[in-house]
């Protein structure tokens, strides 16, 4: 049965996967499913020109709720896509969709490329410009999906991505998909004050305190995006971090359910505080390869990522009820009694702004031409 199971899941997640393609894929071009192709990148002397084609990247963990996103996402502005994937059952996933292919979606490969090791890293890395590091860890024997282990684990596979990304020639950017979670578990502040505190890209999570709350969700998240930023101090790599809310979305409690639960873990405590927020796949995918476009002007640092906050105990209950977290109770706060705390996506939404405002010019512009 426990056999079964899994191959029904796998099916499930297949057609899901499908589904979100489809919605996305028309005129699209006509060509072949997943293939290997020659790239010829190289990292110049000066500058930030590079020779060959700008537009191939590497994705990793391209088939998780935010991988395949950011990959359907990148093919639908014309990158060219490698996929590096960690598991034999990624790739029998991939075939078994046969969706690039079939949806007409040119442009995408696929390498195989364990997180932990350096060679195979840079291997799957030759040849990109940029690479956007969405993989992570989950632990499917653990109760929430995530232990201190994991934690561990992911903040040492994100050292080796940019000590990769550092040693492959033609890679110039690297976006890093991090967490909230590592913006907003901190301690020691005033609640007697009448305005809520600003919590925005300049916050970082206090790591003694996910240790003693058993936070491990958001003490791998805060380590691993920490790790990054002292592995690219001084090198010659431009990063960007991403710190998405809760990530929703079709498919979501299927296909994002274990790091979801993970996520969740202490949602009392953020609700109560005005930290619970969720944000929609897609957005994190746009947000993603906008910041990626605009690296090469002023884009920089790190980039909250949200699209709607919880403020009603019936929301943050039915999140619990999508998942099947056993049913607990959130209480709202009251009216003389506002969140401590206050949510600023400002930085990602103003970039976003200029980004349409620009592509709307273009459009504008061809449209009077």
């Amino acid at each position: 049965m426990g056999v079964l199971r899994s191959m029904q899941s796998l099916q499930a997640e297949v057609e899901e996967m499908r589904e979100m393609l489809r919605g996305s894929a028309g005129g699209g071009n006509s060509g072949g499913g997943l293939k290997m192709q020659p790239a010829s990148v190289k990292r110049s002397t000066g500058g930030d020109e590079v020779e060959g084609d700008a537009r191939v990247v590497c994705v990793t963990g391209g088939i998780s709720f935010v991988g395949f996103a950011v990959v359907n996402r990148l093919l639908e502005v014309g990158y060219t896509v490698r996929l590096a994937l960690e598991t034999q059952e990624d790739l029998d996933k991939l075939r078994e969709m046969d969706m690039f292919g079939e949806m007409g979606r040119d442009g995408v490969w696929t390498v195989m490329a364990n997180v932990m090791d350096l060679d195979s890293l840079c291997r799957a890395f030759e040849g990109c410009v940029g690479v956007f590091h969405t993989s992570a860890f989950v632990d499917p024997s653990g109760v929430s999906g995530y232990t201190k282990h994991m934690a561990n684990l992911e903040a040492k596979a994100a050292e080796r991505v940019i000590e990769a990304c550092v040693q492959t020639q033609s890679v110039r950017k690297c976006v890093f998909t991090s967490s909230l979670l590592a913006c907003v578990w901190r301690q020691n502040y005033p609640h007697d004050r009448r305005l809520p505190t600003r919590l925005d890209e300049n916050c970082w999570s206090d790591e003694s305190l996910c240790r003693d709350k058993k936070l491990w969700f958001a003490l791998g998240k805060t380590m691993a995006e920490k790790a990054v930023w002292r592995a690219a101090r001084g090198r010659d790599l431009k990063l960007v971090t991403i710190c998405p809310a809760l990530v929703t979305g079709p498919g979501f409690r299927r296909r994002n359910s274990t790091s979801s639960i993970a996520y969740l873990k202490g949602a009392h405590e953020m609700f109560s505080e005005g930290l619970l927020a969720t944000v929609n796949v897609e957005k994190v995918a746009d947000a993603h390869v906008a910041v990626y476009e605009a690296m090469n002007n002023t884009a920089g640092g790190r980039y909250i990522c949200y699209d709607h906050k919880i403020q009603r105990a019936e929301e943050a209950a039915e999140l619990d009820r999508q998942l099947g977290i056993p049913y607990r109770t959130f209480s709202e706060n009251s009216s003389d009694r506002p969140a401590w705390f206050e949510l600023c996506n400002r930085k990602l939404s103003r970039l976003l702004s200029a980004r349409r405002r620009c592509t709307y010019d273009i459009y504008c512009s061809y449209r009077v031409d």
